[in-house]
């Protein structure tokens, strides 16, 4: 499948006067796939084949990212990310769920499991049945981003969007992947067309808010972690240099019964860099949980 194909294979629904992005396949119980920054559910695409075996996938674009709008004057924030997410669950008459998170990703899981937490006692009928996070912040603490990412945050984010090129997002981007895994020429270009769609250079720096959002939300939703009954499994490329073993160290300390998982000589990227392990740790992974269900 090339990155057309993925494109033509989506549809659309409407959040907040904007066109969303989204793709599903598969039958069975559904797992929610949740990407990563700057990129978009294409990051999925190696693994799509095989879940959609055994599972009913959905994978959105979030408001901002690949083939979703990217409206110029938008309050991006994780909590409307999480809306999305739970507008399209509805829409399709999903009440339980797998979440299948990386990177950025992994906070609006974060949140979308803390509003879980919140409405149980309520009676709130859907069910989050467990969660795998791949590389991303799941502590502001450990979180390490890269000079790109500290200037796009920055008072002159809007200026250096404006400057971001292709060559330069080449070289930033590669550098993130392990050493024998680095991206190919042809998924560097297909990973920077989904940036480029509908002018999303030119509003990446507003994406940025969630690296403040950590910080601010971080009990509520670290602190969800520590308590939730919902099974939670990390598996981890190590010499990912924003998420990777610093990051795994600190998850043991913080994380009741640490599920864990990393991937040796692999970066930020595993589902990218190594699917088949990936897909193994995830089948696994939900193996087990159905298990202790049964």
């Amino acid at each position: 499948m090339n990155i057309e194909e993925w494109k033509a294979k989506g549809k659309r629904f409407n959040h907040k006067g904007s066109p969303i992005f989204y793709v599903t396949g598969g039958v069975g119980v559904t797992i929610l796939l949740i990407h990563g920054f700057p990129t978009a559910s294409w990051d999925w695409h190696k693994l799509w084949p095989a879940l959609v075996q055994k599972f009913q996938c959905v994978a959105v674009d979030m408001i901002g990212f690949g083939f979703s709008a990217k409206p110029a004057s938008y309050n991006y924030s994780i909590a409307d990310q999480a809306d999305i997410h739970e507008e399209l669950l509805e829409k399709l008459n999903v009440k339980n769920f797998h979440i299948f998170a990386h990177d950025y990703g992994v906070t609006v899981a974060q949140e979308l499991l803390a509003r879980y937490e919140e409405r149980k006692a309520e009676g709130y009928r859907t069910t989050i049945k467990s969660i795998m996070f791949l590389n991303g912040g799941l502590f502001p603490e450990t979180h390490r981003p890269r000079l790109i990412q500290k200037l796009l945050a920055s008072p002159i984010g809007g200026l250096v969007a404006r400057l971001l090129s292709e060559k330069s997002f080449y070289q930033s981007f590669s550098e993130i992947f392990g050493e024998k895994t680095k991206p190919s020429e042809k998924e560097l270009k297909e990973f920077w067309s989904l940036i480029e769609f509908n002018g999303g250079k030119f509003i990446v720096h507003k994406l940025m808010h969630y690296i403040a959002e950590r910080r601010k939300f971080r009990s509520r939703w670290v602190g969800t972690m520590q308590k939730t009954t919902v099974p939670l499994r990390l598996v981890n490329g190590p010499v990912d240099p924003v998420s990777g073993l610093h990051m795994v160290e600190h998850y043991k300390t913080i994380i009741p019964n640490p599920d864990l998982l990393v991937l040796d000589e692999i970066g930020h990227y595993p589902q990218i860099e190594n699917p088949e392990a990936v897909l193994q740790a995830f089948f696994d992974f939900i193996e087990k949980v159905e298990s202790r269900e049964n």
